[in-house]
């Protein structure tokens, strides 16, 4: 399996650090770029297993910490949706990117669709993976509006960012969170646990997705909700979801492929919200044919 190598890039919003897997064959390779999601996430975390193996089948893979989070130090201001959408044209800017494929877990799904909407031109297709943007609220159901007001209420008081923080300094409470976004046992590894406890310990470990949080949450409804925007994206979109993922259901994402007309969609049985992570094999094979099977260099 290909190792991956780490570097850092000067942004304006500061350095940030990413992981490269590069084909074995010395010749040019389609570009991927992969985003991580929120909480406690990182390249390496949610990447890790799958850069690897989209190099072996001849794809260059790209995979940033976004600003505070993994090996990335803080941006200057705080993390909103727009700063993280540009942040990632940015990035394509400085890596001298021009035609790529990219793709997103959750907040990086997001991400992923505010790119499209203003890089149509760069990218030559998307991978969506239990992608955040695409419902109004937090939840759906009758209790969505109690749900929202208290989330909000939680975030604003600070009790929710106490909470979270005492699930990262506690194995059984962040096992017992892991499995609502893993839902198969043998994917849940004591080295992933290790992994994401130490990624919940590093100091502001939480601070990036808590300022995210509050640009987000607002007390009726979230404030990104591409679903109007989604019939403007032309390029080739996947996505991949589990049927089991409770943070957004899969409805939200049959819903927002039918809407794009040139999407997809790959549900992934027994997955959750972590999807690459429950069925890695599963997204590996959907990724590798959306992508046009062993790779070829991407004009």
């Amino acid at each position: 399996m290909v190792d991956a190598g780490r570097a850092t890039i000067d942004l304006q919003t500061g350095p940030v650090s990413y992981l490269t897997w590069a084909p074995a064959r010395p010749v040019p390779a389609s570009t991927v770029l992969l985003l991580h999601g929120g909480g406690v996430d990182s390249a390496s975390l949610s990447w890790g297993s799958i850069g690897p193996r989209l190099a072996d089948a001849g794809y260059r893979v790209l995979a940033p910490d976004h600003p505070g989070y993994g090996h990335s130090p803080p941006a200057p201001q705080p993390v909103t949706q727009e700063r993280l959408v540009g942040y990632v044209g940015e990035l394509t800017d400085a890596l001298g990117l021009g035609r790529y494929a990219i793709g997103g877990l959750s907040l990086g799904g997001g991400m992923t669709i505010g790119h499209l909407l203003d890089r149509p031109d760069r990218v030559t297709g998307a991978m969506l993976l239990g992608c955040y943007g695409i419902m109004p609220r937090l939840s759906d159901g009758p209790l969505s509006l109690p749900r929202q007001t208290l989330t909000w209420a939680m975030l604003r008081t600070g009790l929710l960012g106490a909470m979270t923080r005492s699930v990262g300094t506690n194995r059984a409470a962040m096992v017992a969170s892991l499995r609502q976004l893993i839902r198969n046992p043998a994917q849940l590894s004591d080295d992933l646990i290790d992994e994401v406890l130490a990624a919940a310990a590093r100091p502001g470990g939480f601070t990036a997705f808590s300022q995210w949080q509050r640009d987000q949450v607002r007390w009726n409804r979230l404030r990104t909700d591409y679903t109007p925007q989604l019939p403007s994206i032309t390029v080739p979109v996947l996505f991949v979801h589990g049927d089991r993922d409770t943070g957004v259901p899969i409805a939200r994402a049959r819903a927002a492929a039918r809407a794009m007309p040139g999407a997809r969609l790959t549900a992934v049985p027994g997955a959750g919200h972590w999807v690459q992570r429950d069925a890695p094999d599963v997204v590996l094979d959907a990724m590798v044919a959306f992508l046009g099977g062993p790779a070829h260099p991407t004009a």
